[in-house]
């Protein structure tokens, strides 16, 4: 009779054990974290990473897995269903758009030309800066060959120009800033990705090129990067550096510049995060939180803050997508 008893009693507990456990037979646990995966432009790379950390430590049930590649492979992953998130630092082309990209502005950077910070010709760069028209012949014309055709100072040195062989939106502004209208224009040597770029510049005196400004400054000091010098642009076209046009020293000048415009669009421009249809609604509280509490951490990561008007229209259209 005890052993019936003990029997009966030991599956009684067994079975409390189960319900208790959601019948997995495993203590009980929090339910599984939603990841969101994001891939794409360089150029956002830096914000997208500090806005997950902080909303994770609000939303501990969100979990990010953030991949650069550029812009090109990010809208490629996000309309074949690789990511949910794609990060987009150009307008977005017609093509993609008839596939379902849907985007949601986020912040505003920009392009910025670079030399090597051991350039013979340094001092005479940043006098005369660059205009549309320079950059023309240099990246795309190759009608601007020596540094004496850019500077007229009598060099025959060879001016060498690298450019982007990833599908990148750095690449299609600098374009379009030099007159053009996409990044296959540009001419040079080929680096892949903003580091690579910004490295071949770095070792190499008579080099040339351009990046987003994450990886022109430092973020942490906010002074170029070490190697690099930042081209200023000549805006009034007069052949020198006026005063009002030296906003480059350190990258809090230039995000300054970019917030007053008198940084030109492009090579500044919108940046956005972009889903292939409606975003789920995980995304969306992720994007309301960026456009609200999540804007008071752009100017820490040398950003520039969306204007207050531009912030409206994003979470109205938000608004108007659920």
């Amino acid at each position: 009779m005890f052993k019936r008893h003990f029997i009966t009693n030991a599956i009684h507990a067994t079975l409390l054990a189960a319900v208790l456990t959601g019948c997995s037979g495993a203590p009980a646990s929090a339910p599984p974290a939603e990841t969101i995966s994001i891939s794409g432009a360089f150029a956002l790379l830096p914000m997208v990473s500090l806005w997950a950390d902080e909303y994770q430590k609000v939303n501990p049930g969100v979990r990010f897995d953030i991949q650069g590649g550029g812009a090109g492979k990010g809208m490629t992953d996000v309309l074949s269903g690789a990511v949910d998130v794609a990060m987009l630092s150009r307008e977005v082309r017609d093509e993609e758009t008839a596939q379902g990209a849907v985007l949601t502005p986020v912040v505003i950077d920009a392009v910025v030309g670079t030399v090597n910070a051991d350039n013979p010709h340094l001092a005479d760069i940043l006098a005369r800066g660059i205009t549309p028209e320079i950059a023309r012949g240099i990246w795309i014309d190759n009608t601007i060959t020596t540094y004496d055709q850019w500077l007229g100072n009598g060099s025959g040195d060879a001016i060498n120009v690298y450019t982007r062989s990833d599908s990148s939106g750095a690449g299609e502004m600098w374009a379009r800033f030099s007159g053009g209208t996409a990044q296959e224009e540009l001419q040079g040597i080929a680096v892949n990705a903003d580091p690579g770029l910004a490295e071949a510049v770095r070792q190499d005196k008579l080099g040339v090129g351009y990046n987003n400004i994450g990886f022109a400054y430092d973020i942490g000091s906010g002074e170029p990067v070490a190697g690099l010098r930042v081209i200023p642009i000549d805006l009034n076209g007069n052949g020198a550096i006026d005063a009002d046009e030296d906003f480059y020293a350190t990258k809090g000048d230039i995000v300054a510049g970019i917030s007053r415009r008198a940084y030109p669009f492009p090579p500044a421009r919108e940046l956005y995060l972009v889903t292939k249809g409606e975003a789920n609604p995980a995304i969306t509280a992720f994007y309301r939180w960026i456009l609200t509490d999540g804007q008071q951490f752009v100017p820490v990561a040398g950003y520039v803050p969306l204007t207050a008007e531009q912030i409206e229209a994003a979470l109205t259209a938000l608004d108007a997508r659920e």
